[in-house]
């Protein structure tokens, strides 16, 4: 069951203020829309094989599913939800009257385990983004997608567009083979901080091994509600091995990711980084100052409970610079952005509904 807090004709009373959308989906409608941006090589590859789409995004987001898209959101003539900017504007730019929204397209290229291949992908997502999105709407931005699985194809990938306008982000999947903070990926995100791009940690991703600390879950609720523990472990990751000593003008965006759990986060490192300092002597400073310095986190999904509980929690942030507003369209939350804004101090608001995401994106 979820709630309908977000009107798909209108914005809501509650705010009546500037609106920047950090988080919109663009979903690739089929394998032969990449066509025009593949070698010959490669529409043989997909051909031949019958290859229809990799496959994170359905095991991510089940096609059928409200998670995956709000039922006042999905096509009724059938199209895949989100795979055109008219359906964009007609959901979200023209109602909610945006200054800019960040298009995010996962579309699993770090499924594909055959590397050319994988790169290839990544790089066609990405001209049939300026192509189809960034051109048709001068409000939109977007983030690059990037072959996840190969550091140096990484890097040469922001090269090859990283300099275009409508790129403001990298679009980092959550889940990895191995965590973004470790140092083979240094030159990746000083990449990202030469082309004056933020990292956008979100939600999705393929590791080779399973998707918990222990084993497999049995059903995908469990999945699906333990998805901040990968989001904890990436951001520590980055933090404890030194990437912002590395990369010291770096900026993050956490997209999908929640941000309720991140005060019991800063507070259980803060408290385990002074008894073992020692073993990092670059992070001179306690981790959730770096985090308050580096990450901003996405409003979508909130989670919130009783508005008491949400009060507190927002006040352990110690920050009104941290949460940057999101539909995350087309998914379905239980967001209530009455309440979240309700339970914020006035000055944050505003802040949160778009200055903060302003600055972050250099918009």
């Amino acid at each position: 069951m979820t709630t309908a807090p977000l009107a798909p004709t209108a914005r809501p009373p509650a705010w009546t203020g500037p609106v920047i959308d950090v988080d919109v989906h663009a979903n690739v409608p089929s394998a032969e829309t990449l066509f025009p941006y593949l070698a010959r090589q490669w529409v043989d590859w997909c051909t031949e094989r019958n290859w229809k789409a990799p496959q994170g995004p359905t095991v991510h987001y089940p096609p059928n599913s409200p998670r995956a898209c709000r039922p006042e959101w999905r096509p009724a003539d059938g199209r895949v939800p989100s795979s055109d900017v008219d359906l964009l504007r007609r959901h979200v730019l023209d109602p909610w009257d945006v200054d800019h929204a960040i298009v995010n397209c996962y579309y699993g290229v770090d499924s594909i385990r055959q590397p050319d291949w994988h790169n290839a992908m990544a790089s066609a997502v990405n001209d049939w983004l300026v192509e189809h999105w960034l051109e048709k709407d001068s409000r939109l931005r977007a983030s690059l997608v990037l072959p996840a699985r190969d550091p140096q194809s990484m890097v040469d990938e922001i090269r090859r567009v990283g300099s275009h306008p409508g790129f403001v982000q990298v679009l980092l999947p959550v889940r990895t083979d191995a965590l973004w903070g470790r140092r083979m990926f240094f030159p990746v995100f000083a990449a990202m901080a030469e082309h004056d791009l933020v990292a956008g940690l979100h939600y999705g991703g393929t590791n080779d091994g399973v998707p918990s600390t222990t084993g497999y879950p049995s059903y995908f609720i469990e999945e699906y509600a333990a998805e901040w523990q990968a989001f904890g472990s990436q951001i520590t990751s980055m933090v404890a091995e030194g990437l912002f000593q590395a990369v010291p003008d770096l900026r993050v965006a956490v997209l999908e990711g929640g941000f309720l759990w991140l005060p019991a986060w800063g507070w259980r490192m803060n408290k385990d980084w002074k008894g073992l300092r020692r073993e990092v002597p670059w992070l001179n400073e306690p981790p959730f100052d770096v985090v308050r310095r580096h990450f901003r986190f996405s409003t979508a999904p909130t989670e919130a409970g009783p508005t008491s509980t949400l009060e507190r929690s927002l006040g352990w942030l110690r920050t009104e610079d941290a949460l940057m507003f999101a539909t995350d369209y087309p998914h379905a939350h239980a967001d209530d952005l009455t309440q979240l804004l309700a339970a914020m101090p006035e000055t944050m608001r505003a802040k949160t509904m778009s200055e903060n995401a302003r600055h972050w994106y250099r918009l």
